[in-house]
């Protein structure tokens, strides 16, 4: 559906491009970034030129950088292209828990998923058809994958503005939807059985939401790119490097410390690291946003981000302010050794509106990551008598 006009509470003024400044040797010349302004943003995604079906790929244009994180939010298994570029000669300046990004930073996070002979998609955590060949981790193929959705986060001068594109069914551009979308998908798991969801974007009002981990505030800031995310290799074009050293050496990082001061959460399916690292860096992107003292689930006393310490408030035998469904009837948090009495787990396993966590982003249960906080639970010793 056509939009002919953006909502009011979207504000701002005139049309400013700005350009990129790097040329990619590897793409035939295109007409590079442009960042519009907050009530004149396009109502196509390629008009953006952060990344565009040439070709039958999607490809990110020049000076436009993948990256990737540690461990990433659940989204209904779906796979995640995620790009960041600045406007030149600027830099985000670091911080341990968040970065300050120069206003016309432009991220990028595009939703798909792996598709097979029949167009029915697939569920899998293996990468490699995702991409053209010689193009991994960077340039999608269109053979092999159907686009969802990409999500724009852009830095205005007076915060960050978030708009949600859904890709259309030719999968050649896609389409600025405030109210969000839904889309329901056939998902074909690796033995061959097909489960039905409804796969859905969420409004703007929502990604603002969600992205709002300081709830008094209410400012929209980005999630995943920040330091303990960010730091692990990146198997570039130009060879694997640590992605902080990366963005410090194209220069859209400055102020980057010694590495032994810089956080590192764990990747929760590495089973060479602790339970408790896994554990914790899980519940920090899936939940931590909200669950921290500043956060919007602040009032629930449950602390999920990786900085908290105290075992209670991070769950271990604390009650819940309420009780009912969204506990499950269950009367702790965590029961050390009890998983199948915890809330948390009842809550990370459930797909209904009124108790499920995260409450939005998923419609299925993670079963990798509900399996690891089971075992994780499971692994504790005590009791809450």
């Amino acid at each position: 559906m056509r939009k002919r006009f953006l909502p009011g509470w979207l504000g701002g003024a005139v049309l400013a491009p700005i350009f990129a400044a790097v040329l990619s040797g590897c793409d035939a010349p295109r007409q590079q970034v442009t960042v519009y302004e907050r009530d004149a943003v396009p109502e196509r995604l390629s008009d953006w030129h952060v990344v565009e079906v040439i070709d039958g790929a999607l490809t990110p244009n020049s000076g436009v950088t993948p990256y990737d994180l540690n461990t990433a939010l659940f989204t209904d298994y779906a796979h995640k292209l995620r790009t960041v570029w600045m406007p030149a000669g600027s830099s985000a300046k670091y911080g341990n828990e968040r970065f300050d990004y120069p206003v016309g930073t432009v991220l990028s996070k595009t939703f798909y998923y792996p598709k097979d002979a029949s167009g029915a998609v697939v569920r899998t955590d293996d990468y490699s058809s995702d991409y053209i060949e010689g193009r991994a981790g960077e340039v999608l193929d269109l053979e092999n994958v159907r686009l969802i959705e990409t999500r724009i986060l852009v830095k205005r001068a007076d915060g960050w503005q978030a708009l949600p594109y859904v890709w259309n069914a030719e999968q050649t551009d896609a389409t600025l939807e405030i109210a969000g979308d839904a889309s329901r998908l056939q998902l074909v798991d690796a033995s061959g059985e097909s489960a039905a969801f409804t796969y859905v974007v969420p409004d703007a009002n929502q990604c603002a939401g969600c992205h709002a981990d300081n709830h008094t505030q209410k400012a929209i800031m980005p999630l995943g790119p920040r330091a303990r995310h960010l730091n692990k290799d990146y198997a570039y074009a130009t060879g694997v490097q640590n992605q902080l050293l990366h963005w410090q050496q194209i220069g859209y990082l400055s102020e980057l410390p010694e590495f032994d001061g810089i956080p590192h959460n764990a990747d929760y399916s590495d089973t060479s690291l602790s339970l408790e690292e896994r554990a914790r860096a899980y519940l920090d992107i899936n939940c931590g946003h909200c669950h921290n003292p500043a956060g919007a689930a602040d009032t629930s006393g449950l602390m999920l981000a990786h900085s908290e310490q105290d075992r209670r408030r991070l769950g271990l035998c604390k009650p819940p302010v309420a009780a009912g469904t969204g506990s499950g009837n269950r009367l702790f948090a965590i029961v050390p050794g009890a998983p199948d009495k915890s809330i948390l787990n009842f809550r990370i396993e459930s797909t209904d509106p009124g108790a499920m966590m995260p409450e939005l982003g998923r419609s299925l249960v993670h079963e990798e990551g509900t399996a690891l906080l089971r075992e994780w639970v499971a692994s504790m010793t005590g009791s809450c008598s």
